[in-house]
């Protein structure tokens, strides 16, 4: 008996003297979420909460707005003054930038038309309209609805070259369910890691938690 006491106390003495393992570290670059047409910053709500589950304070998130009706290549270039803002605010050389629907076009035309590349890290576009899709024959009275049609001079410029410029990481997220990215696949960008998913809807992504993680594990790597 005297001889357990004498093992007891060794072992928890030298529990004692462990170090604690290493808390897990707070992800340290911003994140820019970028809307889709006629979308706002309330749009990321979701996105904001599974971040934060995540381990982001809600100092390190960021929703950029634009005009959905105007030009976006006016929107790209209100985004680099955006990411120019942010990175002075939180001392941050990089940002990432999530986007959705018509905010890929504004992300990407911020990447490689503005030298946007060097100031982000990793892009992630959920249904982003990326070269394009036919329902913006819907709203063509609009400027950004032109020129997010496909075969447009702005897709056509925007889709020339190289598709993911620099030492960016980036990533997509399409479905045949998609129902708004037509066709869906317009999403995927060459040189990306295109996540397929099996069923998913146009504004639902932005309430899809399981995609959301997805996104947020992306940002992380």
């Amino acid at each position: 008996m005297r001889r357990l006491v004498v093992l007891l106390t060794a072992l928890l003495s030298a529990l004692a003297l462990s170090p604690a393992p290493p808390a897990a570290a707070a992800p340290g670059t911003p994140v820019v979420f970028v809307h889709g047409y006629t979308g706002n910053a309330s749009n990321w709500t979701t996105a904001m909460a599974v971040f934060q589950a995540g381990g982001y304070s809600s100092s390190q998130l960021f929703a950029y707005e634009y005009n959905s009706y105007g030009n976006n290549i006016t929107n790209a270039q209100g985004l680099a003054s955006y990411v120019s803002q942010v990175r002075a605010r939180t001392g941050a050389a990089q940002v990432d930038i999530v986007n959705h629907s018509m905010g890929g076009l504004v992300s990407l035309w911020y990447l490689k038309q503005l030298g946007g590349a060097q100031y982000v890290r990793h892009l992630a576009s959920i249904a982003g309209a990326n070269h394009g899709t036919t329902y913006a024959s819907a709203c063509l009275i609009y400027v950004t609805c032109q020129q997010m049609y496909p075969g447009s001079s702005f897709i056509t410029t925007l889709s020339a070259g190289d598709e993911t410029p620099g030492s960016t990481r980036y990533a997509t997220w399409y479905s045949p369910c998609d129902g708004i990215i037509i066709p869906y696949t317009s999403t995927v960008l060459s040189g990306a890691t295109n996540n397929y998913v099996a069923c998913q809807t146009h504004i639902g992504y932005l309430t899809d938690t399981v995609t959301l993680t997805a996104v947020r594990s992306f940002l992380a790597s």
